[in-house]
Protein backbone atom coordinates (compact mmCIF):
# COMPACT_ATOMS: atom_id res chain seq x y z
CA UNK A 1 0.00 0.00 0.00
CA UNK A 2 1.40 3.54 -0.65
CA UNK A 3 3.10 5.05 2.02
CA UNK A 4 1.71 8.33 3.84
CA UNK A 5 -1.10 8.80 1.72
CA UNK A 6 -4.74 8.51 3.14
CA UNK A 7 -7.50 6.50 2.73
CA UNK A 8 -11.06 5.53 5.12
CA UNK A 9 -13.13 2.44 3.65
CA UNK A 10 -17.03 2.67 5.02
CA UNK A 11 -17.36 -1.20 4.55
CA UNK A 12 -15.98 -4.08 2.97
CA UNK A 13 -17.70 -6.14 1.21
CA UNK A 14 -16.55 -9.78 0.59
CA UNK A 15 -15.26 -9.58 -3.69
CA UNK A 16 -14.05 -12.60 -5.33
CA UNK A 17 -13.30 -10.49 -8.40
CA UNK A 18 -14.70 -7.58 -9.86
CA UNK A 19 -14.21 -4.94 -12.92
CA UNK A 20 -14.18 -1.16 -12.14
CA UNK A 21 -15.43 2.26 -13.89
CA UNK A 22 -13.41 5.29 -13.43
CA UNK A 23 -14.18 9.04 -14.11
CA UNK A 24 -12.81 12.22 -13.64
CA UNK A 25 -14.85 15.24 -12.89
CA UNK A 26 -13.41 17.67 -15.19
CA UNK A 27 -14.50 16.27 -18.31
CA UNK A 28 -15.77 17.36 -21.49
CA UNK A 29 -19.36 17.87 -21.24
CA UNK A 30 -19.17 15.84 -17.46
CA UNK A 31 -19.67 12.74 -19.65
CA UNK A 32 -17.42 10.56 -17.26
CA UNK A 33 -19.45 11.82 -14.02
CA UNK A 34 -22.56 11.64 -15.71
CA UNK A 35 -22.39 8.08 -16.65
CA UNK A 36 -21.18 7.39 -13.20
CA UNK A 37 -24.14 9.14 -11.32
CA UNK A 38 -26.67 7.31 -13.74
CA UNK A 39 -25.17 3.89 -12.69
CA UNK A 40 -25.29 4.71 -9.16
CA UNK A 41 -28.22 5.64 -9.45
CA UNK A 42 -29.55 2.91 -11.35
CA UNK A 43 -27.86 0.11 -9.55
CA UNK A 44 -28.01 1.02 -5.85
CA UNK A 45 -24.63 2.48 -5.65
CA UNK A 46 -23.34 2.94 -1.42
CA UNK A 47 -20.06 4.72 -0.94
CA UNK A 48 -17.17 2.44 -0.50
CA UNK A 49 -14.87 4.47 0.68
CA UNK A 50 -12.93 7.93 -0.32
CA UNK A 51 -9.26 8.30 -0.38
CA UNK A 52 -8.10 11.56 1.36
CA UNK A 53 -7.19 15.04 -0.51
CA UNK A 54 -3.48 15.48 1.48
CA UNK A 55 -0.73 15.06 -1.26
CA UNK A 56 -2.90 15.47 -3.89
CA UNK A 57 -5.20 18.14 -4.27
CA UNK A 58 -4.43 21.93 -3.22
CA UNK A 59 -5.87 23.10 0.21
CA UNK A 60 -5.42 26.63 0.32
CA UNK A 61 -8.26 27.20 -1.78
CA UNK A 62 -11.69 25.67 -2.75
CA UNK A 63 -13.31 26.19 -6.07
CA UNK A 64 -16.87 27.76 -6.00
CA UNK A 65 -19.53 26.58 -8.61
CA UNK A 66 -23.16 28.58 -8.10
CA UNK A 67 -22.42 29.66 -4.78
CA UNK A 68 -21.57 25.96 -3.48
CA UNK A 69 -17.92 25.28 -2.56
CA UNK A 70 -16.57 22.52 -4.72
CA UNK A 71 -13.98 20.54 -2.31
CA UNK A 72 -11.98 18.02 -4.12
CA UNK A 73 -13.50 14.00 -3.89
CA UNK A 74 -11.99 10.59 -4.89
CA UNK A 75 -14.85 8.06 -3.84
CA UNK A 76 -15.50 4.60 -4.27
CA UNK A 77 -18.91 3.29 -4.92
CA UNK A 78 -20.05 -0.23 -4.86
CA UNK A 79 -23.10 -1.09 -7.01
CA UNK A 80 -26.30 -4.15 -6.24
CA UNK A 81 -23.44 -6.36 -7.72
CA UNK A 82 -20.85 -7.07 -5.87
CA UNK A 83 -18.52 -7.50 -8.92
CA UNK A 84 -18.67 -4.14 -10.26
CA UNK A 85 -17.05 -0.80 -8.59
CA UNK A 86 -17.14 2.92 -9.78
CA UNK A 87 -14.09 5.57 -8.89
CA UNK A 88 -15.56 9.07 -9.25
CA UNK A 89 -12.69 11.69 -8.88
CA UNK A 90 -11.56 14.91 -9.20
CA UNK A 91 -8.23 14.86 -11.21
CA UNK A 92 -5.56 15.37 -8.87
CA UNK A 93 -2.65 18.27 -8.84
CA UNK A 94 0.20 16.86 -7.53
CA UNK A 95 1.60 13.35 -7.62
CA UNK A 96 -0.18 11.32 -10.03
CA UNK A 97 1.74 7.99 -10.19
CA UNK A 98 1.40 8.13 -6.39
CA UNK A 99 -2.83 9.08 -6.63
CA UNK A 100 -3.13 6.10 -9.38
CA UNK A 101 -1.30 3.58 -7.56
CA UNK A 102 -3.03 4.32 -4.06
CA UNK A 103 -6.50 3.74 -6.43
CA UNK A 104 -4.91 0.23 -7.30
CA UNK A 105 -3.92 -0.87 -4.29
CA UNK A 106 -7.19 -0.19 -2.97
CA UNK A 107 -9.10 -1.75 -5.71
CA UNK A 108 -6.43 -5.04 -5.93
CA UNK A 109 -6.70 -5.46 -2.14
CA UNK A 110 -10.50 -4.95 -0.81
CA UNK A 111 -12.07 -5.17 -4.41
CA UNK A 112 -10.16 -7.69 -6.38
CA UNK A 113 -10.22 -5.49 -9.71
CA UNK A 114 -9.68 -7.40 -12.59
CA UNK A 115 -10.22 -5.23 -15.19
CA UNK A 116 -10.32 -1.52 -15.25
CA UNK A 117 -12.53 1.00 -17.64
CA UNK A 118 -12.48 4.61 -17.81
CA UNK A 119 -15.01 6.86 -19.57
CA UNK A 120 -14.37 9.97 -21.14
CA UNK A 121 -15.23 12.75 -23.78
CA UNK A 122 -13.80 14.20 -26.58
CA UNK A 123 -14.45 17.07 -28.41
CA UNK A 124 -15.62 17.00 -31.94
CA UNK A 125 -16.43 19.57 -35.06
CA UNK A 126 -19.49 17.40 -35.79
CA UNK A 127 -23.00 18.03 -35.49
CA UNK A 128 -25.55 16.81 -32.16
CA UNK A 129 -27.47 15.13 -35.20
CA UNK A 130 -24.32 12.62 -35.91
CA UNK A 131 -24.41 8.96 -34.32
CA UNK A 132 -22.11 8.71 -31.53
CA UNK A 133 -19.31 6.49 -31.63
CA UNK A 134 -17.19 4.84 -29.01
CA UNK A 135 -13.76 5.28 -29.19
CA UNK A 136 -11.02 3.01 -27.02
CA UNK A 137 -7.68 2.79 -26.23
CA UNK A 138 -6.41 -0.26 -24.62
CA UNK A 139 -3.04 -1.26 -22.88
CA UNK A 140 -2.99 -5.18 -23.76
CA UNK A 141 -3.86 -7.48 -26.16
CA UNK A 142 -5.74 -9.28 -23.45
CA UNK A 143 -7.92 -6.17 -23.41
CA UNK A 144 -8.18 -5.73 -27.22
CA UNK A 145 -9.60 -9.10 -27.04
CA UNK A 146 -12.38 -8.23 -24.91
CA UNK A 147 -13.70 -5.18 -27.00
CA UNK A 148 -13.38 -7.70 -30.39
CA UNK A 149 -17.05 -8.09 -29.60
CA UNK A 150 -18.37 -4.88 -29.77
CA UNK A 151 -19.06 -2.22 -31.80
CA UNK A 152 -16.11 -0.25 -30.47
CA UNK A 153 -13.54 1.29 -32.59
CA UNK A 154 -10.07 -0.06 -30.55
CA UNK A 155 -7.36 0.00 -33.41
CA UNK A 156 -6.66 3.77 -33.28
CA UNK A 157 -3.07 5.41 -33.17
CA UNK A 158 -3.06 7.69 -30.98
CA UNK A 159 -0.04 9.57 -29.24
CA UNK A 160 0.26 12.53 -26.96
CA UNK A 161 2.85 15.26 -28.10
CA UNK A 162 5.92 15.25 -26.32
CA UNK A 163 5.10 19.51 -25.00
CA UNK A 164 1.77 17.79 -23.77
CA UNK A 165 0.78 16.19 -20.61
CA UNK A 166 -1.10 12.74 -21.36
CA UNK A 167 -4.65 12.48 -20.14
CA UNK A 168 -5.17 11.57 -16.32
CA UNK A 169 -7.08 8.32 -18.01
CA UNK A 170 -3.88 7.44 -20.64
CA UNK A 171 -1.29 7.73 -17.26
CA UNK A 172 -3.45 5.17 -15.35
CA UNK A 173 -3.75 2.88 -18.12
CA UNK A 174 0.25 2.76 -18.33
CA UNK A 175 0.60 2.32 -14.56
CA UNK A 176 -2.22 -0.72 -14.67
CA UNK A 177 -0.11 -2.09 -17.71
CA UNK A 178 3.16 -2.53 -15.08
CA UNK A 179 0.58 -3.75 -12.78
CA UNK A 180 -0.36 -6.31 -15.28
CA UNK A 181 -4.40 -5.27 -14.93
CA UNK A 182 -5.97 -5.32 -18.41
CA UNK A 183 -7.46 -1.30 -19.09
CA UNK A 184 -9.53 0.85 -21.30
CA UNK A 185 -10.05 4.17 -21.60
CA UNK A 186 -13.34 4.77 -23.05
CA UNK A 187 -13.77 7.58 -25.27
CA UNK A 188 -17.21 9.08 -26.69
CA UNK A 189 -16.89 12.47 -29.14
CA UNK A 190 -19.20 15.30 -27.88
CA UNK A 191 -20.11 18.17 -30.39
CA UNK A 192 -17.85 21.19 -29.22
CA UNK A 193 -21.46 23.17 -28.87
CA UNK A 194 -22.73 20.50 -26.47
CA UNK A 195 -19.27 20.96 -24.50
CA UNK A 196 -20.76 22.66 -21.47
CA UNK A 197 -24.03 20.99 -21.49
CA UNK A 198 -25.09 17.14 -21.25
CA UNK A 199 -24.41 15.38 -24.32
CA UNK A 200 -27.60 12.58 -23.24
CA UNK A 201 -26.78 11.33 -26.48
CA UNK A 202 -23.18 10.42 -25.38
CA UNK A 203 -24.39 9.35 -22.04
CA UNK A 204 -26.55 6.52 -23.89
CA UNK A 205 -23.82 5.16 -25.92
CA UNK A 206 -21.12 4.30 -23.08
CA UNK A 207 -24.07 2.97 -20.78
CA UNK A 208 -25.62 0.80 -23.61
CA UNK A 209 -22.09 -0.70 -23.72
CA UNK A 210 -21.42 -1.36 -20.03
CA UNK A 211 -25.36 -2.67 -19.77
CA UNK A 212 -24.43 -4.70 -21.60
CA UNK A 213 -20.76 -6.27 -21.67
CA UNK A 214 -21.34 -6.39 -17.19
CA UNK A 215 -24.82 -7.35 -17.41
CA UNK A 216 -26.42 -4.62 -15.64
CA UNK A 217 -29.59 -5.06 -16.91
CA UNK A 218 -30.69 -1.39 -17.32
CA UNK A 219 -33.64 -0.10 -18.96
CA UNK A 220 -32.65 3.15 -20.90
CA UNK A 221 -36.39 4.51 -21.07
CA UNK A 222 -35.57 7.86 -19.36
CA UNK A 223 -32.36 8.37 -21.40
CA UNK A 224 -34.54 7.76 -24.47
CA UNK A 225 -36.61 10.20 -23.13
CA UNK A 226 -33.48 12.61 -22.42
CA UNK A 227 -32.33 12.35 -26.01
CA UNK A 228 -35.54 13.09 -27.31
CA UNK A 229 -36.46 16.34 -25.62
CA UNK A 230 -32.80 17.54 -25.99
CA UNK A 231 -33.26 16.58 -29.81
CA UNK A 232 -36.41 18.50 -29.77
CA UNK A 233 -34.99 21.36 -28.01
CA UNK A 234 -32.72 21.58 -30.66
CA UNK A 235 -35.05 21.35 -33.50
CA UNK A 236 -37.61 23.87 -32.14
CA UNK A 237 -34.88 25.95 -31.75
CA UNK A 238 -32.76 25.91 -35.63
CA UNK A 239 -36.98 26.61 -36.52
CA UNK A 240 -36.98 29.99 -34.92
CA UNK A 241 -33.18 30.66 -35.53
CA UNK A 242 -32.23 31.03 -38.44
CA UNK A 243 -28.75 31.75 -37.59
CA UNK A 244 -28.13 28.90 -35.98
CA UNK A 245 -29.87 26.76 -38.14
CA UNK A 246 -27.31 27.58 -40.49
CA UNK A 247 -24.46 27.02 -38.19
CA UNK A 248 -25.81 23.44 -37.54
CA UNK A 249 -26.36 22.69 -41.27
CA UNK A 250 -23.27 23.38 -42.01
CA UNK A 251 -21.16 21.03 -39.52
CA UNK A 252 -24.02 18.44 -41.07
CA UNK A 253 -22.65 19.07 -43.91
CA UNK A 254 -18.75 18.38 -43.43
CA UNK A 255 -18.55 22.28 -43.66
CA UNK A 256 -16.15 23.91 -41.18
CA UNK A 257 -17.46 27.36 -39.00
CA UNK A 258 -15.12 30.50 -38.10
CA UNK A 259 -14.50 30.95 -34.45
CA UNK A 260 -17.03 33.64 -34.32
CA UNK A 261 -19.47 31.59 -35.90
CA UNK A 262 -18.85 28.75 -33.13
CA UNK A 263 -18.47 31.01 -30.52
CA UNK A 264 -21.80 31.92 -31.02
CA UNK A 265 -23.21 29.14 -31.41
CA UNK A 266 -22.06 27.92 -28.25
CA UNK A 267 -23.46 30.30 -26.30
CA UNK A 268 -26.86 29.93 -28.34
CA UNK A 269 -27.11 26.15 -27.25
CA UNK A 270 -25.49 26.78 -23.54
CA UNK A 271 -28.37 29.62 -23.21
CA UNK A 272 -30.95 26.92 -24.58
CA UNK A 273 -30.10 23.88 -22.90
CA UNK A 274 -27.87 25.16 -19.78
CA UNK A 275 -28.57 23.83 -16.11
CA UNK A 276 -30.94 26.85 -15.55
CA UNK A 277 -32.95 25.54 -18.02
Amino acid sequence: MSEGKSYKLFSRPKFDSSSMVAVWNQDVSRLGPRVADYLTGQLEGRELGEIGPEGFFSLGGVTVEGDVAQFPESKFYRCRTEDFVIFKSDIPRFDWFGFVNLVLDIAEKYFKIKRIYTVGGIVLTSAHTTPRTLLSVVNSTAMKGVLDDYDIVHDMDYETREDQRPTFSSYLLWVAKMRDIPAACLWVPVPFYLMTVEDAQACKRVLEFLNRHLELNISFADIDRAVAEQNQKIAQARGQFPELDGYISKLESSLGLTADEGERLVKKIDELLGDNH
